[in-house]
């Protein structure tokens, strides 16, 4: 398996963590810009880690730096379940 790939049963774990990462930043009236320079990231890793078509595998260092700038525990982004849309 190469280091970009994320095995299938992790695959909506990223998913449903990468929206998690962007209803929060929502509801903190945060543009993914804004977000991005707090979290030292740039603003198209953001993209990708809150695409929901796409798996975006990123590392323990830029989720703590993303719960850092939303004000959260890193544990709580994991354990957060959204409720479903509509």
């Amino acid at each position: 398996m190469s280091k970009k790939e994320v095995e299938f049963c992790n695959r909506d774990r990223f998913i449903e963590l990468g929206l998690t990462i962007a209803s929060l930043r929502k509801m903190q009236g945060l543009s993914q810009e804004k977000l991005a320079e707090k979290a030292k990231i740039s603003r198209s890793h953001l993209s990708s880690i809150e695409a929901p078509n796409i798996v975006r595998p990123f590392s323990l260092e830029v989720l703590y730096n993303i719960a850092d700038a939303l004000c959260v525990r890193a544990g709580d982004l994991l354990n957060t379940t959204l409720p479903p849309t509509k």
